[in-house]
């Protein structure tokens, strides 16, 4: 999604209806429920993975190492160390999710507040906050989060950290684009000559305006946050073994290709649903609201 995409309103915070709006618009289109559900069921059956199976994700039993789906007591088979697949991949969501979520959060509040100053303010302080994400923007996402982490060492904190330093660049920039355009219109111009300050303005016209698209924008960002935690742990520089993460399983696995495709495949394939599900769910989302 580009900045060019992001409707921006014309009149003063939109109500509660216009929310409402959108929520019904989205239950209205079939791609929007599919993404919904699966998400939510990806999403409960990790935080409640302990109530779903009985085995332990660390501990396995090497004489049932590689075992195919469907075989008895293993619905997905096991993996290379003959620790269940199903348990894995469930609280291997935990910790993808997690990976995938948290930097984006992280991003929003940072980046969205350096957006909205530099869009507010402008001058100097518009120049200094964008030249500096401009900087950014010279290195690939993707190498950059490695240089990064690879700076930093390996682990889920340090990824955590590659991560957010890596998608704060483009909320900014989104940021400050929808700030700059709401900040010229006639409702913000009233509040000013109405003697309100530059705080209030922000807090009571400016958020409620922009924090719409922007949500929408960082709607579209978790799947490309997933998919990035999941290319660091697979290149060991995020999660460790025995920890289970989608990205670190497909890693581990990579010497059963050839025997067991299908049990080497099964992290790729939730990590392609989450983000697919984060990405289509984003555009469902955007379409709602131009239609309100």
């Amino acid at each position: 999604m580009t900045v060019s995409e992001i409707t921006l309103p014309t009149q003063p915070t939109r109500s509660k209806g216009y929310w409402s709006s959108v929520w019904l618009k989205l239950l209205r289109d079939p791609v929007s429920i599919v993404c919904i559900v699966v998400l939510a069921l990806i999403i409960l059956s990790a935080i409640f993975a302990p109530l779903l199976t009985p085995y332990d994700p660390a501990v396995g039993n090497v004489v049932q190492r590689l075992k195919p789906p469907l075989t008895e007591g293993y619905i997905l088979g096991t993996d290379e160390l003959g620790r269940d697949m199903l348990t894995r991949l469930l609280y291997g969501g935990r910790m993808s999710l997690i990976m995938g979520i948290l930097p984006v959060l992280l991003a929003l509040v940072i980046g969205g507040t350096l957006g909205t100053v530099a869009g507010f303010v402008g001058g100097w302080t518009n120049t200094i906050i964008m030249r500096a994400t401009d900087v950014v923007f010279a290195f690939p996402s993707i190498l950059l989060a490695v240089a990064i982490a690879g700076a930093l060492g390996s682990g889920l904190l340090n990824a955590l950290i590659a991560l957010t330093v890596v998608l704060i660049p483009p909320m900014v920039r989104v940021t400050e684009s929808a700030t700059t355009q709401v900040r010229s219109l006639d409702f913000v111009e009233a509040a000013r000559a109405s003697g309100a300050g530059g705080l209030t303005i922000i807090r009571v016209h400016i958020l409620g305006n922009i924090l719409a698209p922007v949500v929408v924008y960082a709607t579209s960002l978790l799947s490309v946050a997933i998919i990035m935690s999941a290319g660091l742990s697979f290149i060991g520089l995020g999660a460790k073994p025995p920890t289970p993460e989608w990205g670190l399983m497909l890693n581990t696995l990579r010497s059963a290709i050839y025997s067991q495709p299908l049990i080497a495949a099964l992290p790729g394939v939730f990590i392609f649903a989450v983000s697919l599900s984060f990405n289509l769910f984003s555009d469902g989302l955007r379409s709602a609201m131009d239609m309100s």
